[in-house]
């Protein structure tokens, strides 16, 4: 039987496996660390729980595809709810939106909290739907290197949405345009941090992102955002699939231009095709040392990473929600911070996660397990420590005089993650959480490609490489490499 060898248990990784084994691989996968997810990782501070990593989970049809490819009953492994409302929105000046799920509604509440007309917000959202609808399938499902998919029918769709895709203007630019409320358009721009990107740089083609939420919708997984990466495994397990924990990759073995396997620290596997779900840097740089690199793709500018602190708060807030954002006064220096001074703004704009919302036995009874985020550069050098220490007070004295509350006195557990920690504990290059940041137009196509031109039978799927982070563009990572990975022919291997 064809073996595969997939390197990292991400998300990307999981979906990658699985697809593999479907299509008759021998697939086994090795992973650094003691268990599965990577990002998507859980862990309790006393009795909170918490998911480590992404927080937002929207395409849920990406996860039920993988289990209806095997004959599985989705529900019988892994369930979730639509979340109505999506978001609760936040401004310095005392503005609150809901984001409803329906996009009526929600355009009913911009208008009704930020003045904002009606009619304007449902014909932004028709654009992002309309310009979603006509990409998708060409730039997000399919290979953006290979010729067959441009011969495609989807692309006659794509072309047809070209003159709007807004491929010479930035995010921010094709907003105002629409918007004159500054709230409204610093509530849109927001969607450019769903890659790690700068609204002010980033094309607004980007602006298809809100159509994820505000027209398919947001949900939430039964035992939070973990319960994906445990219900796949749990399905790639009874394919066959072999997942060795503790077991880092250290090389991929190369003959003759072909991939034959991986070396780990216990031994040497073959292998007739190996998928890196390893950021594409260190992959290149640490597994394949006497390659030639593609220095070009390698040395793209990086993404943002994110500092986040995990707290266990005694006391429940009713005007919280499970996702919450508090934003700044004012957007372009935060970005200009993060992008330009690689640093972190005096006043950024806050994420804060509850899964107790939804989940009361992640936290104790009139407790919540609060997920604080702010977005910060990649790391390259900075005083992490320094950084860490003022934007904890940061953070603390603005939540604080937002819920008219004294927050340091409820924080009962504390746990800190940020880019260093990033980068050691998932091998994320530079602690950036999407690979490049998509701030120029041709950021797409400068993504590495889901293959090897070089190396026969080197695949590459993650949030490093085409078509990008997140949950669904790592699933979708990993369907791309298993449309192109050849049919396994029936070749007997040792190992």
């Amino acid at each position: 039987m064809a073996k595969a060898a997939i390197i990292g248990a991400g998300i990307g990784g999981i979906a990658a496996s699985i697809r593999l084994a479907v299509k008759g691989y021998d697939v086994t996968v090795f992973e650094a660390n003691e268990s599965f997810g990577g990002k998507m990782h859980e862990f309790w501070l006393g009795n909170y729980r918490f998911d480590a990593g992404p927080s937002l989970f929207t395409l849920p049809h990406l996860v039920d595809e993988l289990f209806t490819l095997a004959n599985r009953k989705p529900a019988n492994y892994f369930t979730y709810t639509r979340l109505n409302p999506i978001t609760h929105y936040f401004w310095p000046d005392g503005s609150k939106v809901k984001a409803w799920a329906d996009p009526e509604q929600f355009a009913n509440e911009a208008e009704k909290q930020l003045g904002v007309p009606q009619q304007t917000v449902m014909q932004a959202l028709n654009k992002s739907a309309r310009l979603y609808k006509g990409t998708a399938d060409t730039f997000l499902h399919k290979s953006l290197h290979k010729l067959g998919t441009y011969l495609s029918a989807d692309v006659l769709k794509s072309i047809q949405c070209l003159p709007d895709l807004g491929l010479n203007t930035t995010m921010h630019e094709a907003n105002k345009e629409f918007f004159a409320d500054d709230r409204f358009v610093q509530l849109l721009d927001r969607f450019a941090t769903y890659n790690g990107s700068d609204p002010y740089q980033a094309p607004a083609t980007l602006n298809i992102i809100p159509h994820l939420e505000h027209g398919i919708g947001a949900f939430y997984p039964k035992g939070g955002i973990y319960s994906i990466a445990a219900s796949l495994v749990k399905l790639a397990e009874e394919l066959g699939v072999q997942f060795r924990y503790n077991e880092k990759a250290e090389q991929i073995i190369v003959d003759n231009g072909h991939v034959t396997g991986v070396q780990t620290i216990k031994a040497n596997y073959n292998a007739d095709i190996v998928v890196s779900n390893m950021d594409v840097v260190p992959t290149y740089r640490y597994l394949l040392p006497n390659q030639p690199a593609p220095e070009t793709v390698l040395q793209q500018p990086r993404s943002s990473s994110a500092l986040i602190f995990y707290w266990g708060i005694k006391k429940e807030f009713p005007e919280l929600h499970l996702h919450n954002i508090f934003f700044s006064g004012n957007y372009k220096t935060e970005f200009e911070h993060i992008f330009k001074h690689k640093t972190i703004s005096p006043d950024p704009t806050v994420y804060v996660n509850i899964t107790s919302k939804l989940e009361k036995q992640d936290a104790p009874a009139g407790s919540e397990n609060w997920f604080v985020m702010v977005n910060v550069p990649h790391n390259q050098g900075q005083n992490w420590q320094e950084l860490t220490s003022v934007t904890r007070e940061t953070v603390i004295r603005k939540l604080s005089k937002m819920l008219d509350t004294d927050l340091e006195q409820l924080i009962e557990h504390e746990q800190v993650l940020d880019p260093l920690t990033i980068e050691s504990q998932t091998s994320s290059f530079a602690g950036a959480l999407y690979g490049s940041s998509s701030n120029n137009r041709l950021a797409a196509f400068l993504r590495h490609p889901n293959f090897s031109s070089k190396l026969k039978g080197l695949y590459f799927c993650g949030g490093s490489v085409h078509p990008g982070g997140g949950i669904p563009l790592c699933l979708l990572s990993a369907k791309i490499v298993a449309d192109l990975a050849p049919e396994p022919s029936h070749k007997q291997h040792s190992s």
